[in-house]
């Protein structure tokens, strides 16, 4: 039994400038599901993320959210979005605490914290391994701490849907570990979870499904390469067993 579509992209065709970014690509994320986009640098993996949030706009082809268009999607409360790794606060002088409580103002009235909205906080902190630090200024993280202080703020509003866009890159092996726990816990939680990875480290085996593109179009979508078998990993040549002849080998390119 198909599980219902969290999220729904058919036929979406996106450029940036005059240049051809995404290719009519398809993609169905189902409920519960955990999937991984991947590709070699500008393949499209961040353009069809910001195309869901609706950061890049579509040319061609239609986006739905829990079954809606994203054109009239507006409980944006139900998806945490975790950017390419940024600085947690833009530049703007900010503690851990206002950082991550930012992210739950849209479970407040009117921006009014309330005891369950502070708890909140205080969980998504200590899910990131970070509560040590709630009162400290962002400024003086660690670039893997800066990426926890990002997913705690996508945690807090408890979201049915979690968006992240290349989570683990540049982040420690200590970071890492930590974001795989987190991230292993909301899917036992039930929660959606459409991912691009660099490569698919501490996550794999949380991975259902990946999706590789390349100029902009779906070259594979099905097991994540490892579950195909050793020769697909990054530095060896693969063949998916059921690609259309004439397919290229899935090399080390596609992972990088």
């Amino acid at each position: 039994m198909a599980k219902e579509p969290v999220i729904a992209l058919s036929g979406v065709t996106a450029e940036l400038g005059a240049r051809p970014v995404l290719r009519g690509i398809d993609l169905t994320v189902g409920r519960g599901e955990v999937v991984a986009l991947l590709g070699a640098n500008g393949s499209g993996k961040s353009t069809a993320i910001r195309t869901i949030v609706g950061q890049v706009p579509v040319s061609d082809g239609t986006i739905e959210l829990f079954g809606t268009p994203r054109r009239a999607f507006r409980d944006w409360a139900r998806v945490g979005y975790v950017p390419q790794r940024t600085t947690a606060a833009g530049g703007v002088p900010a503690t851990v605490t206002e950082i991550v409580s930012s992210g739950r103002l849209s479970r407040t009235r009117f921006g009014v914290f309330r005891k369950a909205d502070r708890a909140a906080v205080r969980h998504a902190l200590e899910l990131v391994g970070m509560a040590d630090r709630a009162r400290d200024s962002v400024d003086a993280l660690s670039g893997g701490q800066h990426q926890r202080v990002l997913i705690a703020r996508a945690l807090v509003a408890e979201p049915e849907l979690l968006i992240m866009d290349e989570p683990m890159a540049g982040v420690d092996l200590a970071s890492q570990e930590v974001l795989a726990r987190t991230l292993k816990a909301q899917v036992e939680a039930g929660t959606t979870v459409l991912l691009v990875l660099h490569e698919l480290g501490p996550l794999e085996p949380l991975i259902d499904r990946a999706v590789v593109l390349r100029d902009g179009c779906v070259l594979h979508d099905g097991p994540p390469p490892k579950a195909l078998g050793q020769h697909a990993l990054p530095g060896h040549d693969h063949v998916h067993p059921h690609a259309p002849a004439g397919t290229e080998p899935l090399r080390t390119g596609l992972l990088s």
